[in-house]
C-alpha cells in the first residue's frame, strides 16, 4: 500500500442539513473583494480540500488495482458525467466558420440548465435533496461560459468546488479512499468531459496567458498528478520532454493532451512546463510550487474568480482564525517567496 501522509492534514469539516445560509451567488467584483475571498472560510475549506485530495492519491497511479470498490455515490457522479458526455453526441456542432465557438455549445448549455435541478435530484436522492439550490451554481459553472463559449481554469475550479460542496455536506464521506476515487475516478471523467467539449465546440481559453500560462485551459490535473508522482524516484520531472507519456498518473494525461493540441516545440508553445521539467529536482517541488502557483495565477486574480458562486456551503465569512488554514508545505518554509520555485521575473 503506498505510504502517504494523508493523516498530517485535519480533517474536512462536515455541514449539517439544512443549510442556514443564502445560496451561493456572485460576490467579488474588486481586487479588494478578492482580498477578503482569501480569508473567508470557504476558501480555507476549498485549499485543505485540494491538500488532502493531492495527499490522497501519492503513490497511487491510474487504474489502480489496489482500491477498494466504489462507494455508489461516486458511481452515481460517474453516472451523471456520463450523461453529459452523451449529450455532446445528441448535440452535433454546427456547421460554421468561426474558429473558436460553435454555436451547438450553447443548446449543450441550455440542456444542462433545463435539467439540472433533475440531474441533481438524481445524484443526491431524498437525504440530501435539500442541498440543490447551493450546489446548481457550481454545477452550470464547471463546464464553460455558454455566453462567451469560452472555457478556463475558473470553471474547473467550480467543479472542483462543487466536489468540496459534496464533501462538506457527507455525501462523499472525506476519507482517503473516497477521496482518491474523487480524483483517480471523477477528476478524471471530468478532465476527459471538459476536452471532449474544447474539441466539439471549439472552445476558447478562457483568460489564456499564451506561452507564459501554465496551460491555457486547466491546472488542478498538474497539481494531482504531481501529487501522485510526489514520493518517487523512478520517473523524472524532465521525462515529460520525451514522449508520448503512459496514461499512468493526471500529470502525463495533461501534457500529453498539450502534445496533442499544439504544435512545434515544447519549450515555445509550454515555456513555463518546460521551465519546470529542466528546472525543477523532484517532484516533491513539484507539487509544492504547482500549489502557490494555484493560489497566485487562479485563486487570486480577480478575472477568474469573479465568476465563482460564493457563499452558501462556500462559506463568506472573513472572521476565520489561523487554525482552519491549510498546513504550509514542508518544501516551503513561513516567509517563502509566494512566487513558484522556477518563475523568474520578467
Amino acid at each position: 500500500m503506498p505510504q502517504n501522509s494523508q493523516t498530517r492534514l485535519r480533517p474536512l469539516r462536515q455541514i449539517e442539513l439544512p443549510i442556514r445560509q443564502a445560496p451561493p451567488e456572485l460576490k467579488i467584483r474588486s481586487d479588494q473583494d478578492v482580498e477578503v475571498w482569501k480569508s473567508t472560510r470557504g476558501y480555507a475549506d476549498y485549499l485543505l480540500f485540494l491538500h488532502r485530495l493531492s495527499e490522497s492519491v501519492v503513490g497511487y497511479m491510474l487504474s489502480p488495482t489496489n482500491l477498494p470498490e466504489q462507494s455508489q455515490e461516486i458511481g452515481h457522479i460517474l453516472d451523471l458525467l456520463q450523461t453529459l458526455s452523451d449529450w455532446v453526441d445528441e448535440v452535433p456542432p454546427l456547421q460554421t466558420p468561426q474558429r473558436f465557438g460553435n454555436l451547438a455549445f450553447r443548446k449543450w448549455g441550455a440542456r444542462l440548465e433545463e435539467r439540472s435541478e433533475e440531474l441533481l435530484a438524481n445524484l443526491l436522492g431524498e437525504k440530501f435533496a435539500t442541498a440543490s439550490p447551493y450546489l446548481k451554481p457550481y454545477l452550470l459553472t464547471s463546464f464553460g461560459s455558454f455566453l462567451r463559449m469560452d472555457y478556463g481554469t475558473g470553471h474547473e475550479t467550480s467543479f472542483a468546488i462543487f466536489l468540496l460542496c459534496l464533501t462538506l455536506i457527507g455525501f462523499f464521506k472525506p476519507e482517503p479512499d473516497n477521496e482518491r476515487h474523487l480524483v483517480l475516478s471523477v477528476f478524471v471523467r471530468y478532465l476527459q468531459l471538459s476536452w471532449k467539449l474544447q474539441d466539439v465546440y471549439k472552445l476558447e481559453p478562457a483568460g489564456s496567458h499564451g506561452v507564459w500560462g501554465l496551460d491555457d485551459y486547466s491546472f488542478l490535473g498538474y497539481i494531482l498528478g504531481s501529487g501522485q508522482l510526489r514520493d518517487q524516484t523512478d520517473i523524472t520531472v524532465a521525462s515529460v520532454l520525451n514522449p508520448p507519456l503512459p496514461p499512468s498518473n493526471l500529470y502525463f494525461m495533461s501534457i500529453m493532451r498539450i502534445y496533442q493540441v499544439k504544435h512545434g516545440p515544447f519549450f515555445e508553445h509550454s515555456s513555463q512546463l518546460h521551465s519546470i521539467a529542466v528546472g525543477v529536482p523532484n517532484w516533491g517541488k513539484v507539487n509544492s510550487g504547482l500549489f502557490k502557483m494555484y493560489e497566485a495565477e487562479v485563486l487570486a486574480k480577480r478575472v477568474v474568480v469573479q465568476h465563482l458562486p460564493l457563499g452558501g456551503l462556500m462559506e463568506w465569512d472573513v472572521d476565520v482564525v489561523q487554525h482552519h488554514a491549510p498546513p504550509i508545505s514542508r518544501d516551503v518554509p513561513a516567509s517563502a517567496d509566494t512566487r513558484a520555485p522556477w518563475t523568474n521575473p520578467r
